[in-house]
């Protein structure tokens, strides 16, 4: 028995859409089904064992398929194949543009050169932010030495028990010293380490205002630092103030460094984009300082951890200069000293 007849030009319609649909993927489904074996071998892990050609042709393959999947939705061809063909390019672009690097693979990667590249890569502004830095303290100690009013405006109100203008050498070296009670230097210190802290991400979120609100906060940050250095220096303890800082100071102070040179070097990008757009030049900056912002992160746990337990548990002058400056010196190696080859 024949089959019927279509009259009704929807019944027509139909067929003829059906009859595309058929004859477009019969055309193509050779690819996309080589695509799909592709991608889900390269899913399972399994990338080593596709041959040359295989991954030779997939760009290819991947362009074909997007220009198959426009011609499906200009076409209006069955909602089924459409579906099929989004699922597929999705997984393919994954494949193809996106990382495939483990955790552990980022992490080596990134310690093993990725951060060091960024930092160097920033030299210009971590230059400026240095600068900043250094015109904040020696800002703070001359403001004191010519007047001691200053030291209470620069300095926080509860560190102004014992350290204060005028107090005596011995008061102020049993600070740097021994156990104290909750009110001492060790209160200091974690108010530095969380103050730091908070200055490194403002530090580099204010970069984006073109950086000129990182330098202020960099100056403003180490004024407090040069009035408490002008205190001790006036009673003879410059050496023991600064070795106390240095077991965890230096890590702290380079992790301030790195953040508001990262913040600059955005402002930089907003400012002086070259021939660039200021899209594409923030992009490119934003990149390099978030991996400088990664490494901060790092540093400050490990400067947390030594204001922890170094600052109690290391009561000598030389010894906490060398945990401090010997540090300082690996982290300057790394950055600085360390260039891997690029794979």
């Amino acid at each position: 028995m024949s089959e019927p007849a279509l009259h009704s030009p929807g019944e027509q319609a139909v067929a003829a859409a059906v009859l595309r649909s058929d004859r477009f993927r019969l055309e193509r489904e050779g690819d996309w089904q080589r695509l799909d074996a592709m991608v889900t071998a390269m899913e399972k892990g399994k990338l080593r064992k596709l041959s040359d050609d295989d991954v030779m042709a997939l760009p290819v393959l991947y362009r074909n398929l997007l220009s198959s999947l426009s011609i499906a939705r200009e076409s209006s061809l069955d909602a089924g194949l459409i579906a099929y063909l989004e699922s597929l390019t999705l997984r393919a672009y994954f494949m193809v543009y996106g990382t495939r690097t483990s955790f552990g693979g980022w992490c080596r990667s990134f310690f093993g050169g990725g951060l060091s590249r960024a930092v160097r890569s920033i030299w210009p502004d971590l230059l400026v932010a240095l600068a900043a830095m250094v015109a904040g303290a020696v800002l703070g100690f001359w403001l004191v030495d010519g007047d001691t009013d200053w030291y209470f405006r620069l300095v926080p109100s509860q560190f102004s028990d014992v350290r204060v203008p005028g107090a005596s050498r011995e008061a102020l070296l049993n600070t740097l010293f021994g156990e104290t009670d909750g009110d001492g230097l060790g209160v200091f210190a974690a108010y530095l380490f969380s103050n730091n802290a908070q200055v490194a991400i403002m530090a580099f979120a204010l970069g984006f205002a073109f950086g000129v609100p990182s330098i202020l906060l960099l100056v403003y940050n180490m004024v407090g630092l040069g009035a408490m250095l002008w205190l001790f220096a006036s009673r003879g303890l410059t050496v023991e103030f600064i070795g106390w800082l240095s077991i965890h100071g230096t890590t702290e102070l380079l992790a301030i460094l790195l953040a508001g040179g990262a913040g600059l070097h955005i402002g930089r990008a907003l400012a002086f984009p070259g021939q660039r757009s200021h899209l594409v030049a923030l992009g490119q900056a934003g990149r390099t300082a978030a991996q400088v912002m990664a490494g901060v992160v790092v540093m400050l746990i490990c400067a947390g951890l030594l204001e922890g337990f170094g600052r109690q548990l290391i009561q000598s002058t030389a010894i906490r200069y060398g945990i401090g400056y010997g540090i300082l010196a690996l982290w300057l190696a790394y950055f600085f000293a360390f260039r891997p080859r690029q794979a």
